[in-house]
């Protein structure tokens, strides 16, 4: 028979409460995310306050995190001078499935530009670009203190001047609003006209005097159209420099022979020819004012211990200093008459005192495990990226004894400074490649600095290594490592196939 019942059913089972949410959120965040959080809790939270005195009662105060230095040495085990760190630190090991992610962030727009001209070694030399024109026009009279105007507010101004009608005025701006930080234009030209409501001719039409506006080049949808723009400005397109247009992969293989033939011309106006394509400028838009990149400020310094072994420290720098003024609550608990002011006290008291607590804790995990990388990693720091360990979160996990989803939060937008320069801390961690024999295992991005210099040395030692010869040479030096590996490592690296490398030392 189907009825209904009570029961009642025992269980265990793990509950994320608001404050260990609220601890995890605190591990990932970095020092300038954390920075604002803080603000906005300050703007919340009455009791709270920051710490910009020495002088503060102990008994309001929050526990600061200790920056007292943390020594590795090579024999020594991870301790530190605080008895507390390790029983605190298990408050925010949280047991939940975590990717670690090892993907680098993604590219800018503009990136996809340098992509193209990095696959044509012909113009994958052309730096330092300028407003337009060659790269001798420099900009040596800009003040460094004077406020560039950005690419887009540059094309409106001419855009404003240029005598379009309402209606084209209007397709010119939302063209403009195409245009990436090299100053090509992305996107189809059909989407716009139908998103706008008229005709493709129409847009064909303002886009042709969009393009020539200033730098000369801007508003191109390729490279090809980008160059051929700037040289119908100087007067210098003809029939076989647009063969060497429609040929720019010839000139990335370095076909010189096969570029001849197509361009119709012999070795020394080909020659001619390059020289003048490298005048140019594949990214118009570079010179005009970006988005001011953030520098990066390290959590952790690593200095090297005069006794021997280093010293891990965090930076006090990046340590937000709260307290919870306790004077100030004994007034308004004093004060508070209703429940419901009472139950806003209370909640403001609590959440102050777990948010010290957090930061707190937060301080003293990336130190513990900022510690633990450098005790890893000693090798690297004293000799270089040749000896990287393999080093993965399970490692650092179980020497720690914490979660591997929490050390891969810590390691998650924290940086490190190292005497040997200031690294993101999950650079540390590197996949294991075998070794020959019975020798230990070597980190890929060991291997893939040692391919790199292989190649770096091509040149001098006039040889062109094969992939196939490459995997020999590791295979004498105790790696063990397929040739598909070292392929994939090459073209991480953007360095050309050995075929492609033999033509561009004849070419040179």
């Amino acid at each position: 028979m189907v009825g209904q019942r009570l029961e009642i059913r025992q269980g265990q089972g793990l509950v994320i409460t608001p404050q260990l949410q609220q601890a995890i959120k605190l591990l990932q965040l970095s020092n300038q995310e954390l920075d604002e959080y803080v603000e906005a809790e300050l703007e919340k939270n009455p009791l709270l306050q920051r710490d910009e005195t020495d002088g503060t009662p102990a008994e309001s105060r929050l526990e600061e995190p200790r920056d007292t230095p943390v020594e590795i040495t090579r024999s020594d085990e991870l301790s530190f001078t605080d008895g507390e760190a390790s029983d605190r630190s298990s408050t925010v090991d949280a047991r939940e499935d975590d990717v670690y992610g090892d993907a680098t962030p993604g590219e800018r727009t503009s990136d996809r530009l340098s992509d193209e001209a990095a696959s044509q070694p012909g113009l994958s030399d052309w730096s330092a670009a300028g407003k337009g024109g060659s790269f001798n026009d420099g900009d040596g009279g800009e003040r460094p203190d004077a406020q560039v105007p950005t690419l887009s507010e540059h094309l409106q101004a001419q855009a404003s001047s240029a005598g379009f009608s309402p209606v084209d005025h209007a397709i010119a701006l939302s063209l403009i609003d195409g245009v990436d930080d090299g100053g090509y234009l992305r996107g189809e030209l059909a989407e716009i006209a139908d998103r706008l409501g008229c005709g493709l001719d129409r847009v064909e039409a303002v886009l042709a005097v969009c393009q020539g506006f200033e730098p000369t080049g801007v508003m191109a949808r390729s490279v090809p159209e980008c160059l051929r723009l700037q040289l119908i400005e100087r007067n210098r397109f003809d029939p076989a420099m647009a063969a060497l247009l429609d040929n720019l992969e010839l000139l990335a293989r370095r076909d010189l022979t096969a570029l001849r033939q197509a361009c119709g011309v012999d070795a020394e106006d080909l020659s001619e020819m390059i020289a003048e394509l490298k005048g140019l400028t594949p990214r118009p838009g570079a010179g005009f004012g970006h988005e001011t990149a953030q520098t990066v400020i390290p959590d952790v310094h690593v200095r090297p211990d005069p006794a021997g072994g280093w010293k891990v420290e965090l930076n006090s720098d990046t340590l937000p200093r709260l307290l919870v003024d306790k004077r100030y609550h004994a007034t308004i608990s004093a004060g508070a008459r209703t429940e419901t002011e009472k139950t806003f006290v209370a909640d403001c008291a609590a959440q102050a005192s777990w948010l010290v607590k957090s930061l707190d804790q937060r301080a003293r995990t990336i130190l513990k495990v900022g510690a633990e990388i450098v005790r890893q990693q000693d090798a690297f720091l004293a000799f270089g990226v040749e000896f990287l360990r393999p080093l993965n979160l399970k490692t650092v996990a179980d020497a720690i004894g914490m979660h591997e989803s929490t050390v891969s939060r810590v390691t998650s937008n924290k940086y490190v400074s190292t005497p040997r320069g200031v690294f993101e801390l999950k650079f540390f961690f590197t996949a294991s490649i075998n070794a020959t024999g019975d020798g230990a295992a070597h980190s890929a991005e060991a291997v893939r600095h040692r391919i790199k210099a292989m190649i770096d040395h091509e040149g001098r030692d006039g040889d062109v290594l094969s992939d196939d010869r490459i995997v020999e040479l590791l295979n004498e030096a105790g790696i063990d490592i397929a040739r598909r590996t070292v392929a994939k490592y090459r073209e991480a690296l953007r360095i050309p196939s050995s075929v492609q490398r033999r033509r561009m030392l004849k070419f040179a």
